[in-house]
């Protein structure tokens, strides 16, 4: 508990899923929190959560699709907390189709979400860090980085992309500053239960794995332990790479 609490930590997607889970935990174990999301309303609702229950949190609207919007997040922790001390880029975008179906602008939102949004995040807080002599990066990847099944080209491209970032972030970082990727299995999150995710998949085979694995996902709240679990070690250990998955996934 000691290298969580009082650390201020930046979360982008915060307002469902993994990013829900993640503040919720963090705050309990002492973090003041900074959540970031599209969704208004639901930031207001999880940041009274996280207060009513004696913690603390801040919280914007955030499109990481938008630079400044980064930036943003990272000046409302200053200004409201004195410092920063871990950003969690977790915000990403799931859809499934197989190529064949040429869905170019759900593959431009996935490149520019779940690899522009992180480098978006990195430049925004890079400085911070480095001005501060500190700090940590926790870059959300996924077992499709590992793994390159039908129907998920692209989205495997953009999560081995993040790895490939991360990598070479954590090459450059130097000896004061730590990089973790995070790799979810299949997670119960709002983006990989939607029916209409699931209806666009045509591959029979596919389909049918995904529909399975409804019953076996993982809480958000096994990947937000990962997320604390690096968060938590001494300043001089960076746990580099985490791969979380069901132990029924194949």
């Amino acid at each position: 508990m000691s290298g969580i609490k009082d650390k201020v930590i930046v979360i982008t997607g915060a307002s469902s899923g993994i990013g829900e889970a993640t503040a919720m935990l963090l705050a309990e174990r002492g973090a003041k929190i900074v959540l970031g999301a599209r969704r208004l309303d639901r930031l207001e609702a999880l940041a009274n959560r996280i207060e009513t229950a004696g913690g603390k949190a801040a919280y914007a609207a955030a499109d990481v699709r938008h630079s400044k919007d980064l930036s943003g997040l990272v000046q409302l922790a200053l200004e409201k907390f004195g410092k920063l001390d871990v950003l969690v880029n977790n915000a990403g975008f799931m859809p499934m189709s197989p190529l064949d179906d040429l869905r170019i602008e759900e593959w431009e939102a996935m490149i520019d979400i779940n690899i522009k949004g992180v480098l978006y995040g990195i430049a925004a807080a890079l400085p911070t860090f480095r001005d501060q002599g500190s700090g940590h990066f926790i870059n959300i990847a996924s077992t499709a980085a590992y793994r390159i099944l039908p129907n998920m080209s692209v989205y495997a491209g953009t999560k081995l992309a993040v790895r490939a970032i991360s990598e070479g972030l954590r090459q450059e970082a130097g000896d004061k500053l730590r990089v973790t990727t995070i790799s979810p299995g299949f997670t119960s999150t709002p983006g990989s239960t939607r029916s209409d995710a699931l209806e666009a998949i045509k591959d029979p085979d596919m389909k049918a794995k995904l529909e399975a694995y409804q019953n076996i996902g993982l809480s958000p709240y096994s990947i937000a332990n990962a997320i604390a679990f690096a968060i938590e070690q001494p300043n001089d250990v960076d746990v580099s790479e985490l791969v979380v998955r069901p132990t029924a996934q194949g």
